[in-house]
């Protein structure tokens, strides 16, 4: 606990996403107390013309109640 999923355009860099998911588990770590092993974070890249349909209308429209981030588009 806690795992944390994060859906983003290609970023065509393994680079980016390591710092990624790094900065991700520090802010975790911070903020909920929780050591390191006991973080996982996944990164699924959806192309920018998939968005709407696979990340948008499936996980974010019906979920709305539980963001505390909503997106601004």
């Amino acid at each position: 606990m806690p795992h944390v999923t994060i859906k983003l355009y290609p970023t065509g860099s393994e680079e980016i996403k390591t710092k990624l998911a790094e900065e991700i588990t520090k802010v975790i770590m911070n903020v909920v107390n929780k050591p390191e092993a006991a973080i996982s974070v996944a990164i699924e890249e959806v192309a920018e013309s998939d968005w709407m349909e696979q990340v948008y209308d499936k996980d974010i429209k019906p979920n709305m109640d539980k963001l505390y981030k909503k997106p601004g588009y």
